[in-house]
């Protein structure tokens, strides 16, 4: 039998209510914004998608189910795995990487690596996040993978993970192929992955202007990289992430951006130039601060400790699975938010650590607005015939 407690209305948080618009006029002088909180924002791109990254919810979507060529934007789930790779210790960022002559035969979007040389993981990172690097792309591959065909196969394995329904690599640096293929919904996808699980991604997408220097046979040379978003000199909140531009897919962005603590991601596919691509994105996030309204809980309530029956010990102690916040398309009094905390009244050994053992459930007016799962911070054995009997005797004898 589960037994239901109904706390307090939560204390009003404070709410990170946001201007109502960024002037464009400031930073786009040709732009007008043209959306509203009845009907959205006015763009020209065929297809888009705006999402808040704490929460994952959509915004804001136009035809973002549609497959197109991706271009360059793909290099966001390039990076993913280089940063799985980093994570797991398989790779370390001052690791050299050896560039074979297939990745220096790449072409496009390139750093000019040239065979047999070698630079450092971190430096080949920044050359796809800056300058959009198809040679550093597959030399990373390689790297990680052995080949840029097992590297994409892991891409698309990730990308399954991740929900991404609609897409599938073909390459690792996004050049024009049959077959290569995604939608806006999933290119938010993968770049709310690469920024919520890798932020440090910012220390190089928000780089303007850098420069590396190639060591080969010929000697030493420098090379000077600009970033290809545009958006990191003219936007005050912008913070990356990726461009793409090629003859299929025309003009790609994944624009990333934060304000007061709110992350947005705005996703541009198709557009007819890079203006329009920029311009566009620039709607988008504006239109997303306008209107919105994250609540965070700070305060979820205290866990108490259960009772266990048939266990090693006594009482399991619990946790919460993850922290709590929503994201309002509208101003909502937050005072108003209550929480409900479902839990037994006692658990049966054995309890593994992680186990769901409730929930805490936040109601607005009536309404559903979102679950935390409650779980055990512990495990707990079932107690043995040996253990019966001590419970026993320390009963028995008053020890404590």
């Amino acid at each position: 039998m589960r037994k239901t407690v109904l706390l307090y209305p939560a204390v009003r948080l404070t709410a990170l209510l946001l201007s109502v618009c960024f002037l464009l006029t400031s930073v786009f002088p040709c732009i007008t914004y043209a959306g509203n909180s009845d009907n959205g924002p006015a763009i020209t791109s065929p297809a888009a998608i705006l999402m808040e990254a704490s929460t994952g919810q959509v915004i804001y979507e136009k035809d973002a189910d549609t497959v197109l060529h991706p271009a360059s934007i793909t290099k966001i789930m390039t990076l993913i795995l280089i940063f799985d790779a980093l994570n797991s210790g398989k790779i370390n960022l001052t690791d050299d990487v050896t560039v074979s002559e297939y990745a220096a035969s790449m072409g496009g979007s390139q750093v000019f690596l040239e065979p047999g040389e070698t630079q450092t993981v971190e430096t080949m990172i920044k050359c796809i996040s800056v300058a959009s690097a198809n040679d550093a792309c597959v030399a990373m591959a390689e790297l990680i993978a052995g080949s840029e065909e097992g590297f994409v196969a892991k891409m698309n394995e990730r990308a399954k993970g991740l929900g991404m329904n609609n897409t599938t690599f073909i390459n690792c640096c996004g050049l024009d192929t049959d077959g290569h293929m995604s939608t806006a919904r999933d290119v938010a996808l993968m770049s709310r992955e690469l920024i919520v699980q890798y932020p440090q991604i910012h220390n190089y997408s928000t780089i303007w202007m850098d420069t590396i220097t190639h060591v080969t046979r010929k000697g030493e040379s420098e090379f000077g990289l600009t970033n290809t978003n545009k958006l990191i000199k003219q936007y005050q909140w912008a913070t990356g992430l990726k461009t793409g531009s090629t003859g299929l897919a025309k003009c790609c962005l994944s624009a990333t951006a934060n304000k007061d603590g709110v992350e947005l991601i705005a996703v541009i596919m198709a557009a007819p130039d890079s203006k329009t691509r920029f311009s566009d994105a620039v709607t988008l996030l504006n239109y997303g601060y306008s209107v919105c309204d994250i609540y965070h809980d700070t305060e979820m309530p205290q866990l108490p400790n259960l009772s266990v029956s048939g266990g090693q010990c006594d009482t399991l102690s619990l946790s919460y699975a993850k922290e709590f916040s929503t994201l309002f398309l509208e101003p909502v009094d937050t005072a108003s938010i209550e929480k409900q905390l479902t839990l037994p009244e006692t658990v049966t050994a054995p309890v593994n650590e992680g186990d769901v053992i409730g929930t805490l459930t936040y109601t607005l007016d009536g309404k559903t607005i979102g679950t935390v799962d409650i779980t055990a911070a512990q495990s707990v054995s079932s107690a043995t015939y040996g253990d019966a009997l001590f419970k026993m005797f320390r009963k028995l004898t008053g020890a404590a």
